[in-house]
């Protein structure tokens, strides 16, 4: 039998991606994770794979010899994405050194590579092209992922196989609960207005008025389409950026969840000045320790992914968030 091993397949967009290859009629697969965090198991209970391994385990079983030959293709989604990580050690073996471990077992079987990069490896530029000139990790998280690209680069004259690194920009969607404070400004969002009448987002910076930052917000599902197009075209490799191409800013986020909640309740929809006015979208101070380290703007340049055959469309913080704000509504019944 030959496998699709999913990395971080308990995690939110590996869960995804493993739900999506079941729906491809493809249950062949490898889950591999860590559940240190065991809340994780419930992104997996509706999904079907041959075996799940823990993330070290698959490790010395590849080095093993035991899946040469068994397997089709890596999607790896595994990574510690906790930005505020201090601890650098950790971050560069997780993301780093684990990476480069799978990436050249690959390449030795000639098999194809799909990973997770990050839109963070631009830090606090205004230009997000695949380019070194525009990339300036803000934090050892972003560097991480940007240290993988810069070896990725090194191997592409020489490849034996597909390489496809997808830098995601701000996903949101199911399946990310239980990332507590890394979760999605969108669930953040729900879970303060169910829980205190109000969303909060930060006061004005670097230009931008009261939550008028701007980031390129991406659902899951256009995600996992991106990733699905690159494993049915294994002769595209390279680094792309995974967003929509269009910046909006927290408001529309806060807007959009918001009037998605009060629908639901047979409410009326407001404007963003109205629900400022009632109080339902505040704005609190920014937070000292993200100055520096923040990314008060992102938008996906798309032009590779769009030369590289993806022709898809992807949501807008409207109609994503509004679907999703309407899914977390129905799973609290």
């Amino acid at each position: 039998m030959v496998y699709y091993v999913v990395t971080g397949a308990a995690g939110f967009i590996g869960s995804q991606l493993v739900a999506a290859l079941n729906r491809a009629g493809v249950n062949e697969i490898i889950a591999v994770d860590n559940l240190q965090n065991a809340d994780k198991f419930r992104n997996l209970v509706d999904c079907e794979f041959e075996d799940y391994l823990d993330k070290r385990e698959f490790l010395e079983r590849l080095a093993d010899g035991q899946f040469d030959g068994a397997i089709e293709a890596i999607l790896h989604q595994g990574a510690c994405s906790d930005t505020m990580q201090t601890d650098g050690r950790y971050m560069m073996d997780n993301n780093y050194r684990y990476s480069r471990s799978l990436l050249d077992w690959c390449q030795d079987e000639e098999i194809p590579f799909l990973y997770a990069s990050s839109a963070s490896v631009y830090g606090a530029g205004r230009e997000f092209r695949e380019e070194r000139a525009c990339e300036a990790p803000l934090n050892i998280y972003a560097y991480s992922k940007f240290l993988f690209d810069e070896h990725v680069r090194r191997r592409f004259a020489g490849r034996s196989a597909q390489i496809a690194g997808f830098r995601y920009f701000n996903v949101y969607g199911p399946n990310e609960q239980h990332k507590g404070r890394m979760a999605s400004v969108a669930l953040h969002a729900f879970n303060q207005y169910l829980a205190e009448g109000a969303v909060k987002l930060f006061v004005g910076s670097d230009g931008f008025g009261d939550g008028e930052q701007r980031r390129d917000f991406v659902h899951v599902d256009d995600v996992v389409s991106v990733n699905l197009h690159f494993l049915d075209h294994p002769e595209a490799s390279g680094i792309y950026n995974c967003g929509t191409g269009r910046a909006q800013s927290f408001n529309d986020v806060a807007v959009a969840v918001v009037n998605t909640v009060r629908e639901a309740r047979g409410e009326s929809t407001l404007s963003l000045a109205q629900l400022v006015a009632q109080g339902q979208v505040q704005y609190v101070p920014f937070p000292p320790q993200l100055v520096g380290k923040y990314q008060s703007f992102t938008e996906a340049d798309l032009s590779q992914l769009r030369a590289a055959g993806y022709s898809g469309d992807f949501y807008t913080v409207e109609a994503g968030v509004g679907s999703y704000a309407k899914r977390l509504l129905a799973a609290r019944g």
